[in-house]
């Protein structure tokens, strides 16, 4: 009986060890699961990689665990290339970031000044030269908040030419450097071949980075910026619109996916390019690749290659990637690939296969309404995938392809400023944006927080929540002349504007030389006319968003400005349609003059118009705000100095904003030229080199804004029954009529 119980004890303990060893308990080291290589030495096997969640999650394996990467680089050299790459990793604005140097002047970037001897690519000068353009710049270190190297450090592929040598030295040795606290690090390229690691290859410390192809393992969240790789042509300001010029019903082309790209035989960035064969079928799902780059492809190219490379050149790039729905963007040697931000100019809804890539701004940017996320690991459910999507989804993606682009993404400058004002809003968290704002049109550039954090109160997006404007407005009549005639025409304007069912209030602007008329000297009137000196005396007061303005609308007039109060009536109702407009008189147009090739400015009685001055116009009192706080003081000072051009500088600015053309209201024929009376010796409309000063504005704004954002309307909105043969008492504005 007791050898019995023995015999059981002996065999459960053997049991257990055997189940014990099994299941890990007794793992070998890697010298004795490694495979023997042909030098004498072991090296592991490449680990199966671990996925948190099959779908949503990927957790790449890191790729300086494979045997290639074993082959090139020595222990040693892996333990430098780690602690570079997270010295920093576990930075957050909290623990990394001074707040205190925002809090004295503001959000403000300095610029380091450039070293005698460094040489720096166009495409870095590009950045810093957007930088110093901004409205965030200062010149004084002592009044920045956040700090910006003249260093070169967009390439850092040690390969490269414009590798930029002993960067580790140069950065050390800044004054203000103080371990990259409150510093930001540009970089489009890391790493070199074979393993195109992260590293910069300098100990970037607390420093901030604005970087293309990071990885979601080393981004470090609400610190880092990822950004788009682009290329040296990529333009410095404007760039082109995207390519979408019409909505097609229903949204199909004629490919439903493409790709035309490399094919890299071996190395990181290999597998997935290499297997897309597999699901090209030539017809409705093209995927072309071509081993024929490098100086030795040759060298390694396998089976398929000839087949590829003969297939590859029967296809035109532009003409597949303008005429397809989607467009494959898998990754390269890099997460990041040019092709992301071509399939966005296109109108071609990205999908994206290149896990661990934390997106472009994904910190504010939704991805999923612009683009398809796809993992590598399913490459061959992709074409079901693209053609399960219903054709209302994929009108909806390729819309938001075309804002984002144009927002955030179509030259550099925006890109550099997006960085900013991502940074800005988390150090002032107060005032930040919301969602909706960096993801609805017109976008995060353009809606300044300060003004407001409240979405109602910017006039783009009354539409989306449903809401209208305030039922009145407020009138601001710009004063040049002094006031020595009860005649003088801002007196009869006065009285006009007030006795408007929608007048709130009358603002009086006054920007004379002369000192203020005693308070006798106006008219009296049903609503309180309020008398504010000008700021300097200088052409830009009139559009300072001034507290006193308590109405949405602002109903802007010269002094001279002739209009009846039906013909104010009408055009604030027809604004309160389009809110997010210019409505007014007096029109003007602007065309391309091929023989000068340069812009040019018309005031010709035409049905042709692209602009509304704003000596007689009604628009949103947000454009105060903007054009005050987001228009370099370069272009502000050029009007002042001109006291000129203010009028046409507004008009850039709103239809840089909504894509749109103020809207004409009905006009009469006496003001065929020009509403504004010339009587006065002090109208700037008499003046000889008025005309010649605008011509020059136009191009001046043109360039600053990259490229002409005045479009070109035909529509005149007039009263109904506006000049019909019918009775008089069946017209609502009658007394527009007999003016």
């Amino acid at each position: 009986m007791q050898a019995k119980k023995r015999y059981l004890i002996s065999l459960l303990t053997g049991a257990f060890l055997v189940l014990l060893f099994y299941f890990g308990g007794g793992v070998p080291g890697p010298a004795a699961t490694g495979s023997r290589s042909r030098h004498g030495y072991s090296r592991p096997e490449q680990p199966w990689p671990h996925f948190s969640d099959p779908l949503q999650h990927f957790s790449p394996w890191d790729h300086s665990d494979t045997e290639e990467y074993n082959v090139h680089i020595s222990p040693r050299q892996k333990r430098d290339v780690n602690s570079s790459v997270y010295k920093g990793k576990k930075c957050r604005m909290q623990s990394c970031f001074d707040f205190s140097l925002c809090q004295r002047n503001g959000f403000k970037v300095y610029v380091y000044p450039q070293q005698k001897g460094e040489k720096i690519s166009e495409s870095y000068q590009n950045i810093l030269s957007t930088i110093e353009g901004s409205r965030f710049y200062t010149s004084d270190p002592g009044q920045a908040c956040l700090f910006v190297l003249s260093l070169d450090t967009l390439d850092r592929d040690q390969l490269s030419p414009q590798y930029v040598h002993n960067l580790k030295t140069k950065v050390q040795s800044l004054p203000l450097w103080n371990n990259g606290r409150n510093h930001l690090i540009f970089n489009l390229y890391s790493g070199t071949w074979p393993d195109y690691t992260e590293d910069l290859g300098v100990d970037i410390g607390q420093a901030m980075l604005a970087k293309a192809s990071i990885s979601t393992e080393n981004f470090r969240p609400n610190f880092d910026v990822s950004i788009p790789l682009f290329s040296k042509e990529h333009p410095r300001t404007g760039g082109d619109r995207g390519y979408l010029k019409y909505n097609t019903i229903p949204p199909f082309r004629k490919y439903m996916l493409v790709f035309k790209g490399k094919r890299y035989l071996t190395g990181i960035g290999s597998d997935t390019r290499n297997a897309l064969y597999h699901v090209h079928n030539a017809e409705d799902v093209v995927l072309l690749t071509t081993c024929k780059h490098g100086k030795d492809w040759q060298k390694h190219k396998d089976a398929r290659c000839d087949k590829d490379n003969a297939e590859y050149d029967k296809y035109d790039y532009r003409e597949m990637l303008h005429n397809s729905t989607f467009c494959l963007v898998p990754r390269g040697r890099r997460l990041g690939s040019f092709r992301f931000l071509e399939a966005l100019q296109a109108a071609c809804v990205p999908v994206m296969l290149s896990n661990g890539w934390e997106l472009p701004f994904s910190e504010v940017i939704d991805w999923n309404t612009a683009a398809v996320i796809g993992d590598e690991r399913l490459l061959l459910q992709i074409p079901s995938t693209v053609h399960s999507i219903h054709q209302d989804k994929i009108l909806a993606l390729r819309q938001q392809t075309q804002f984002l682009w144009e927002a955030y993404f179509s030259s550099v400058e925006k890109i550099v400023l997006t960085t900013l004002e991502i940074i800005q809003d988390r150090v002032l968290q107060q005032t930040s944006r919301s969602n909706l704002m960096w993801n609805s049109h017109p976008g995060g550039l353009f809606t300044l927080p300060q003004y407001s954090s409240y979405l109602g109160d910017f006039p783009f997006f009354y539409s989306k929540l449903g809401i209208k404007p305030n039922p009145k407005f407020t009138a601001v009549i710009h004063a040049v002349t002094p006031l020595v005639s009860q005649s003088q025409p801002i007196l009869k304007l006065l009285v006009s504007v007030a006795r408007s069912q929608y007048c709130a209030q009358i603002i009086v602007l006054w920007n004379c030389d002369k000192p203020l008329p005693a308070k006798h000297r106006w008219p009296a009137t049903s609503v309180p006319i309020i008398v504010i000196e000008g700021e300097n005396k200088v052409m830009s007061s009139r559009f300072q968003p001034y507290d006193s303005i308590i109405s949405d609308a602002v109903l802007s007039l010269d002094e001279d400005t002739v209009l009846s109060t039906t013909e104010v009536d009408f055009a604030f109702t027809v604004w309160q349609s389009f809110p997010e407009r210019i409505v007014g008189y007096p029109a003007r147009s602007h065309f391309w003059d091929n023989n000068k090739e340069r812009w040019g400015y018309t005031s010709k009685w035409t049905n042709d118009y692209s602009m509304v001055l704003t000596g007689a116009a009604i628009y949103h009192r947000y454009y105060h705000s903007l054009y005050t706080n987001f228009l370099p003081n370069s272009l502000k000072s050029m009007v002042d100095q001109l006291a000129n051009c203010e009028d046409i500088l507004m008009n850039f600015l709103v239809s840089a904003v909504t894509k749109l053309p103020p809207i004409k209201v009905t006009q009469k024929k006496q003001y065929k030229e020009t509403m504004m009376a010339q009587s006065s010796r002090a109208s700037r409309w008499a003046d000889p080199d008025h005309f010649a000063q605008r011509q020059t504005c136009m191009n001046k704004f043109a360039s600053w804004f990259g490229g002409m954002p005045l479009v070109h309307s035909q529509m005149r909105l007039d009263p109904v029954l506006f000049k019909d043969q019918v009775s008089i008492l069946r017209k609502k504005y009658r007394e527009i009529e007999r003016l």
